[in-house]
């Protein structure tokens, strides 16, 4: 049985239209250490702003992650975040002109922007075991996918 596989997805004459994509998550962590990223006592550095720079060079690098994603000509690119408790939130807006939508891009922004922040922060998340019982990332979703009429 021969099976063909596309190989990527035909967009030749699909026509570049402007489209906006938003997605957002959640780390879920305890409580001391959402206070040492908030008064910057992570000894790795700055979470955030790390963790920014890591959600951008994921939403450039999607297509290499990603095996069936076209590459894009992204013109904008913004990353926020904000605390909910115990859970930090990662939102992630991107901006192009382009054949194709641009979702997996900020999916992949916020899965990167998050696991950096995980790692920068794992240390005090372990419990005594090495274990990370009360540390998750959840609720990675599409907030938002725009499509200009063409």
């Amino acid at each position: 049985m021969e099976k063909e596989i596309e190989g990527i997805v035909h967009i030749g004459s699909k026509p570049v239209v402007e489209r906006h994509a938003s997605a957002t998550g959640l780390l879920h962590l305890q409580a001391a250490t959402v206070l040492a990223i908030q008064n910057k006592e992570i000894k790795k550095g700055d979470v955030l702003e790390a963790s920014t720079i890591a959600a951008i060079q994921a939403v450039k690098e999607t297509p290499r992650i990603i095996p069936h994603c076209h590459p894009i000509p992204l013109e904008g690119c913004t990353v926020s975040w904000s605390f909910e408790g115990n859970a930090l939130r990662c939102t992630v807006n991107v901006a192009a002109h382009y054949k194709t939508g641009i979702e997996m891009e900020a999916l992949t922004g916020v899965s990167a922007g998050l696991l950096c922040a995980l790692d920068m922060v794992k240390s005090l998340e372990k419990d005594e075991n090495g274990q990370y019982p009360s540390t998750s990332i959840t609720d990675i979703v599409v907030v938002e996918k725009f499509k200009a009429e063409d």
